[in-house]
Formats: C-alpha cells, sequence, structure tokens
C-alpha cells in the first residue's frame, strides 16, 4: 500500500481529506468504523448491533483503544503514521470485542431494569445516539448510574408511598387504646402565675380514689410526689403515690397515685384524674409532643389541664377533635404584681426577698459572688442543678438561711418561693444559635414567681439597669399570643419506626426518622410529626454501629447533653458497649467528687441520672440502677456542699476586707 501512496505531510488545509482517504483505503465504513474528529481527541468509533432476549440495541461506541491522539498531534504524523495507527487499532478482534462488551452490558442492563419495572430500552438506546468521544466503559458506566438513580427514585417513591399507607397521624388518637375507650371529660384550670390553677387541680386529684400528676420537670414530679405523700384521703388514711420519672422509680405497694414526668404517661392503667400541669408546653419546639401524647393518652375519666391562659384555643381545638366535653375556668393573680418605678441600679439597692435572674450559668455564678461579697447571702439555682439540689437552695431560702436568690430561668417553673421581688439582670439570652430579646411569655412567667400568696401582699419586678427595665416593662404589657390550634406535635414511637421499616426494609435510624417526618400522613396538619435536631444528629453516628432499630432509637432519647464532652464520651461509650453485647457497670469512685470543680461534680452528677434513664430501658446491658442512683445523689450533695462553700468563703473573704478598713 505504501508503494502506490508515497509519504505525505498533511496540514492543516488537506488533514480531513486524509483522514477520508485513509477511510476510504482501509475500508472502515464496511467494518462499520468511523474515524471521528471532536472534543478535542481524533478518535475511533465503532458501530453495529446485538440481539439479547429479544431486544435488538443498535450502538456507536469508541472501543477501549479507540482514543489515537489530540488534533494537534495527529495533525503532525504523517498519513503512513496515522495509517499504522488506525490498522494497529481498528483490527476485527477489537470490534468483535466490543460487540462481546455490549452484549455483557446489555443483559445487565436488561437484568436490572427488570428488577425495578423499567423498559431496558429508556437506558440503552443511547448507545446509538450519545455523541461523544468517551471510551464505552464510560458510557456503560454512566448509564448504570441513571439506572441506579432512576432505582433509588423508584424505591424511594414507592417506600414513601407505603410509608404514607402505613401510618395516618389524623388516627393518632386511636392509637391511645384505653383513653379512646373511656369516657373522659377535660377540665382546664387556666391563669397567670400564683394564681392558684395547680393548687386547685391537686386538691381535686388528691380527693380521687386515683390519679395521676404529669409534671413538665423532675422537680415538680418530686414536689407533688411528696405532696401527695403528706394528704390523707378520704377515709383519713395517707394516699399510696408512687414517683415515676425517666431517671427514678419510687414504688409504693398498693400505690393509687402517682406522680410523674411527663413523658412517663402510663397510658394503659385507667385512673380516676390527671392532671396535665403548664400545658402550654404544646407549643414547646422540642417536648411538645409529650404534651400531645398526654392530652390524647391520658387514661383518666377527668383530666385537668393546668396553664397560662394563652393555651385556651388549642385546648379547646383537642378537646373538640377527641369530642371529650371541656369546662374552661380561667383563675386570676391572687397577689398583685407592679414594675418597680426604676432600674435597681446599684447593689447595695438589693435587699432580702430579692431573686435575681441571669441566664448562664456563668452570669449566676458571677452575680452570687458580687452579692456575696455585699454581705448578703445567697441562695442559687439554674439548670444544670439536680432537681435534689435545686430543691435544697429554695429550701435555705424560703427558711431565711439565704437572703437572695440568683438563678436563671430555672426558677419559673416549678420552685414555689417567697420572693418578693423579680429583678432582671437583663432580657438577652442565648437561645442555642444567637442572643435574642426574651419572649414576653417567659417574662412574665418568670416575673410571676415575685409576690407569693399567703407571703406576700404584692410583688414588684425591675430590671438591675435602666435598660433592661425598659424592656420588662415592655414586655410586661404585651400580649401573649394564644398557643397554636393546629399542628400539634407527635413524636415518632419505636412501633411506627417498625412499621416504616417493615415496608421498606429500611433500618436506618435517620432513614427512618427522615421517612416519618416527611412521608407518614398528615391529612389535615391538625397532628404534625416531629423530631429534635438532637436525636437526628445522633441517630447520624448511632447508625456506624451494629445496634437494633430499638437500641438506636433508645440510645437516641437518652437525656444527657452530647454538646458537653465528658457527657457525650459517656454516652459513645455506652453505645460501643451496646453494640459489642458488653455489660456496662458503674465503676463507683465517690472520693473523684471531693477532686473535682463544681463544673464537673454538676456533669459527674447528671451522667449518673442517664446512666439510670437507660438502666431502667436496657437492664441487661446497665444493670448499676441502684448505683447510679445512689452516686447522683452523693454527687448532688457534693454541689450543694460546693455551693455553700463558696458562698461562706466569699462571705468570709468580704468580712476580713470590712475588718481591715477598721
Amino acid at each position: 500500500m505504501s508503494e502506490h501512496h508515497p509519504r505525505l505531510t498533511p496540514s492543516d488545509d488537506n488533514t480531513q481529506d486524509d483522514d477520508a482517504f485513509l477511510e476510504r483505503e482501509l475500508g472502515l465504513h464496511a467494518r462499520g468504523v468511523e474515524l471521528v474528529r471532536m472534543e478535542g481527541r481524533v478518535f475511533l468509533r465503532f458501530a453495529g448491533a446485538v440481539r439479547v432476549d429479544g431486544l435488538h440495541v443498535e450502538y456507536r461506541l469508541v472501543p477501549s483503544r479507540g482514543v489515537l491522539a489530540k488534533p494537534s498531534k495527529w495533525r503532525k504524523m504523517d498519513l503512513l503514521a496515522r495509517r499504522a495507527l488506525v490498522e494497529e487499532r481498528a483490527t476485527r478482534d477489537a470490534v468483535d470485542d466490543l460487540n462481546q462488551e455490549v452484549e455483557e452490558f446489555v443483559r445487565e442492563i436488561a437484568d436490572q431494569a427488570d428488577e425495578f419495572g423499567f423498559d431496558p430500552m429508556l437506558f440503552l438506546h443511547v448507545l446509538e445516539e450519545l455523541e461523544t468521544s468517551e471510551p464505552a466503559e464510560f458510557v456503560f458506566d454512566r448509564i448504570r448510574q441513571r439506572l441506579l438513580h432512576a432505582g433509588e427514585r423508584e424505591q424511594e417513591e414507592r417506600h414513601a408511598a407505603r410509608t404514607k399507607e402505613s401510618i395516618n397521624l389524623a388516627e393518632y388518637p386511636a392509637s391511645f387504646d384505653v383513653a379512646n375507650k373511656m369516657a373522659r371529660r377535660f377540665i382546664a384550670l387556666l391563669g397567670p402565675t400564683n394564681s392558684g390553677k395547680t393548687h386547685r387541680a391537686m386538691e381535686h386529684l388528691a380527693q380521687a380514689d386515683s390519679g395521676v400528676y404529669l409534671a413538665p420537670l423532675r422537680l415538680l414530679a418530686l414536689e407533688n410526689y411528696e405532696r401527695l405523700q403528706n394528704t390523707v384521703d378520704a377515709d383519713g388514711e395517707p394516699i399510696k403515690v408512687s414517683l415515676i420519672t425517666g431517671e427514678e422509680r419510687r414504688l409504693a405497694e398498693g400505690a393509687t397515685h402517682v406522680a410523674s414526668t411527663v413523658e412517663m404517661l402510663d397510658t394503659k392503667t385507667p385512673v380516676q384524674v390527671a392532671v396535665i400541669d403548664e400545658i402550654q408546653m404544646l407549643a414547646d419546639r422540642d417536648r411538645g409532643a409529650a404534651w400531645t401524647a398526654a392530652v390524647c393518652g391520658a387514661p383518666a375519666s377527668t383530666v385537668y389541664l393546668v396553664g397560662a391562659p394563652e393555651a385556651r384555643r388549642a385546648i379547646e381545638a383537642l378537646a373538640e377533635r377527641l369530642e371529650c366535653p371541656l369546662e374552661v375556668h380561667v383563675l386570676k393573680r391572687k397577689a398583685p404584681l407592679s414594675m418597680e418605678p426604676g432600674a435597681v441600679r446599684k447593689l447595695r439597692n438589693l435587699k432580702r426577698g430579692d431573686a435575681v435572674i441571669a441566664f448562664s450559668r456563668r452570669e449566676v455564678l458571677m452575680w452570687r459572688d458580687m452579692i456575696t461579697e455585699m454581705g448578703l447571702s445567697v441562695a442559687t439555682v439554674y439548670g444544670n442543678l439536680s432537681p435534689e439540689v435545686r430543691r435544697a437552695q429554695a429550701e435555705r431560702f424560703r427558711e431565711g438561711q439565704a437572703d437572695i436568690v440568683v438563678g436563671t430561668d430555672a426558677l419559673a417553673m416549678g420552685l414555689n418561693m417567697p420572693i418578693q421581688r423579680i429583678v432582671m439582670t437583663t432580657a438577652v439570652k442565648y437561645n442555642g444559635v444567637e442572643e435574642e430579646e426574651i419572649s414576653a411569655a417567659l417574662a412574665k412567667q418568670i416575673a410571676g414567681r415575685a409576690g407569693r400568696y399567703g407571703v406576700h401582699e404584692e410583688g414588684f419586678v425591675a430590671g438591675y439597669d435602666d435598660d433592661t427595665h425598659e424592656v420588662m416593662r415592655s414586655l410586661m404589657k404585651e400580649k401573649i399570643p394564644p398557643v397554636p390550634a393546629s399542628g400539634f406535635a407527635v413524636a415518632p414511637s419505636l412501633e411506627q419506626l417498625h412499621r416504616i421499616s417493615s415496608v421498606t426494609g429500611e433500618t436506618s435510624l435517620v432513614k427512618l426518622l427522615k421517612r416519618f417526618v416527611h412521608n407518614i400522613d398528615v391529612p389535615d396538619g391538625f397532628f404534625y410529626p416531629r423530631i429534635t435536631e438532637e436525636q437526628n444528629e445522633r441517630a447520624e453516628w448511632l447508625d456506624t454501629l451494629d445496634l437494633s432499630v430499638a437500641e438506636k432509637f433508645t440510645m437516641s432519647l437518652v437525656p444527657i447533653s452530647t454538646r458537653v464532652p465528658s457527657l457525650e464520651s459517656a454516652w459513645s461509650h455506652w453505645a460501643q458497649s451496646l453494640a459489642k453485647r458488653k455489660v456496662c457497670k458503674l465503676q463507683p469512685h465517690p472520693q473523684e467528687l471531693f477532686w473535682q470543680n463544681l463544673q464537673e461534680v454538676e456533669d459527674t452528677c447528671r451522667m449518673y441520672s442517664a446512666y439510670a434513664w437507660l438502666g431502667y430501658r436496657m437492664p441487661e446491658f446497665f444493670p448499676s440502677i441502684e448505683e447510679a442512683q445512689t452516686l447522683a445523689r452523693e454527687a448532688s450533695e457534693r454541689v450543694d456542699a460546693l455551693l455553700q462553700q463558696q458562698n461562706a468563703a466569699t462571705r468570709k473573704r468580704q468580712a476580713k476586707k470590712e475588718r481591715g478598713r477598721w
């Protein structure tokens, strides 16, 4: 061939003519081969067709060695070099090999498409139509991805439809069998702080033959447990009452009454009276679902709904939906509450009976130290403290051992103290993302603690500085928006997640939670699915462990802050131990409490309480429940002692300063 075609030096002008000459000379078209220049490449493309299981699929593809050169390099090659390269790559074996690859690929795609119920030609037609310089294996991969994504979308739609069919939130109340079959009636006792609403409800509860009190806090459950213990029934006998919280069980033999945190409601045991406290918590972003469940599921003939007046519309909507008769009683505050004429401005203007409010542990301890240095004794209350410590500190104030109480908004719920004046150090609080002004509802709830009925004739509110004072004056006048009368939060139950898992085959907790939130049937939005951000974050990590759906779900709910490194470490250790099927016993080292600072002892107390919570749910793997409760009590006592020691030390330093001045 070279004898008849002398060596040529191609130029930009004749390269394409030379390529056409090569195609004719080598008979490429007759063998289904093209010489193509495109996308910055010169390459060979083979055309052909295969038949697989009744499918006729035509193709135009670049074989694995079909790319010859970049155009710039191709132009510099003489005709003989080009010819040699084309002859080397466009062999009969190369054509046959590609045909075999296409046949195997078509069979693969046909089988996968059949699994998803797709027509395989939806994906295979591009083998003939696609204009690309990429070798066939890249084209095959792209088609595989398209089929995979289409399959995933199809499966997602199918699973979403099955999930929607499996759970209908309109039927949520019917899931509470006992309550659903009872003739229940609701009595709403609504009013501001210090209106006596909880007292009235508890009197009715004590007079009932059986009943349950549902609290938003362990502290409130504990207080009303003791209150019921100190009450006699209609026959003059002491009421037998049990305490049930997530972290503690005090079960009385033959108990007729239970004081419980709202999440621990027993929906299976009928009682005469249920009291659901702080009913406005229906609107709480993270815990509102517990109140929805309590209203729908409390198995009591009479259910008292106790809380703020802004919950009225929501209660009326729920009562109508549940077809329960409703009585509404609106109570007024027993002692007047007034703004002070001006701000406090100076520490020396604080006085006995004041409650000084800050919004962080650090600020509370700072104000405590400043006030103590003025010669006043201080009780301290903030959210990180256990219920036992909060109660002990409140008792010191109540008995006059402390002149002033300094606390966070933890004071706003559950602690009855003889506060005459609330002093706000700030009206700004960190919401988890940023600092923002507190709501009128929170401002009024805190302020309402002033002027305890029967102790003070009137309560007062003041800001420490002028700006805070004016903000509080404005907030006290502001009308609080009502709790929404629809969109009541419903949290996923393990039964619901298992139902979703059974119809979708899904075992990832993150994906099950996502399906619960996005795919279940919410016909009119009256009930609405909710999960917390923290639960979702935990689920992602728990999915990496060898745990069942039930185990992951339980671990995702452990009441412990995973934003505190030591507590996050304890929680992850428990989860990993569970995944390895290891029994996780507590190793008590109470002497360590005496080497820890206040923050560390507080965190230790919370860790032991969380272990107890877990122990009640998985005793076979976390058996040290009694030890955890004992250690939590010891840690609480140590926290209380440290707070008192710090108080005493500050007062001692101040007294020494005073003596030095003389």
